[in-house]
């Protein structure tokens, strides 16, 4: 029993010494050990995983972006009416016809425009008699004057005369404005003082493109309000943008923006707000921005939609490109390298875009590697 107890304690003590010489585990170590394990691991050649370094950029702080569509000038379109009732005798333009301003689109057949010759001729006829008329009461005012002088006449014959001369002159002068108002009536409708039968020719008011057009040959127009045609200058448009009522205190007349539209995409247009209008709408609680811009060669066509985007005060701040960003439970999140095939979720905050890069608030620092390719393939890991 006593050798028996001794071969006990032997094997108690060496059992003492190995767990005195064992290491433990310290506070970093087991630190360390959780960080591990929300690493991702990915083969170093998964060939679909590519990274890149945080760089930085100058981006607006804050940025409005709203729905554009292009418009027509309001102070460059015009519709084309016709000056007097009558019969369409030839339609010259075609819808989509470019035409310079004056430039024939319309002949009309019509009385008015014998009526409006006649009244010239007769105007011109009255006037010329109310001028003989007008020398004849002068020629009678000098005789009875001469007459009174040497007392062959009585003064009421002088007061007469007076009176005749001074209805001459009225009459001349009323032969006169209708003589005149019945040539500018000729002139405004294009024709001949002395020639009936013409046709009327109605011209282009202004330089532009064939928008609309509604009259035929051969059609008879009674109503000269209604319009024949429309021209539309489109060397430059009217981009109006709806801004919710609350950004639109960060607008200015003046202040610079950028379009972009949907049938150019990667293209940016710069362009100045032209107007902002004087209510808001009720339905929508925007308010309209205008822009006007120069459309050389006529690619901007009316009723393209787009976006404005008007930056505010800028900084330095990081950015990465949008592909580097997924989102994951309604958070936006990036990848971060800590060792080659290791990578860290990183929730960040995203600012404005620029271009194909998006800035980043919060969350990362410039010179940290990020996974710009491939993102999509961590985000269920």
């Amino acid at each position: 029993m006593p050798r028996l107890a001794l071969g006990a304690l032997a094997l108690l003590c060496a059992a003492c010494g190995d767990a005195a010489s064992a290491p433990s585990k310290t506070p970093a170590a087991s630190t360390a050990d959780a960080a591990e394990a929300d690493l991702i691991a990915i083969p170093a050649s998964a060939a679909q995983i590519r990274t890149a370094a945080v760089g930085t950029e100058e981006v607006p702080l804050d940025e409005i972006v709203a729905p554009a569509r292009v418009g027509i000038d309001p102070n460059r379109v015009s519709r084309v009416l016709l000056p007097l009732a009558g019969r369409i005798a030839e339609v010259l333009a075609k819808l989509g016809d470019h035409l310079e301003q004056g430039q024939a689109v319309v002949t009309v057949e019509s009385p008015d425009a014998d009526a409006a010759v006649g009244a010239a001729r007769q105007a011109g006829a009255a006037e010329r008699q109310a001028a003989a008329a007008l020398t004849k009461a002068e020629a009678d005012e000098a005789r009875v004057t001469d007459l009174l002088e040497h007392g062959a006449a009585a003064q009421k014959d002088l007061l007469a005369a007076r009176n005749d001369r001074a209805q001459a002159v009225a009459g001349a002068e009323t032969a006169r404005a209708a003589r005149e108002q019945a040539q500018r009536r000729i002139e405004l409708l294009g024709l001949q003082p002395f020639a009936f039968g013409q046709r009327v020719i109605v011209r282009a008011p202004i330089g532009g493109t064939v928008m609309e057009l509604s009259v035929a040959p051969g059609e008879y127009r009674t109503d000269t309000a209604a319009s024949l045609m429309t021209i539309a200058d489109l060397s430059r448009v009217w981009v109006s943008a709806e801004v919710a009522e609350p950004a639109i205190g960060s607008i200015r007349v003046g202040d610079r923006v950028v379009i972009t539209l949907v049938a150019f995409p990667g293209q940016e247009l710069a362009g100045h707000v032209a107007r902002i209008a004087d209510v808001v709408d009720p339905q929508t609680r925007t308010v309209k921005v205008h822009v006007l811009l120069p459309n050389p060669g006529g690619r901007l066509r009316p009723d393209m939609f787009g976006s404005l985007r008007h930056a505010g005060a800028s900084r330095q701040v990081p950015v990465v490109p949008l592909a580097a960003v997924v989102r994951e439970y309604g958070r936006s999140v990036v990848f971060v390298e800590r060792a080659p095939g290791r990578f860290a979720r990183r929730e960040v905050e995203l600012g404005t875009r620029a271009g194909t890069r998006v800035a980043v608030l919060s969350g990362l620092s410039v010179g940290e590697s990020v996974v710009v390719d491939g993102a999509v393939l961590l985000k269920d890991r």
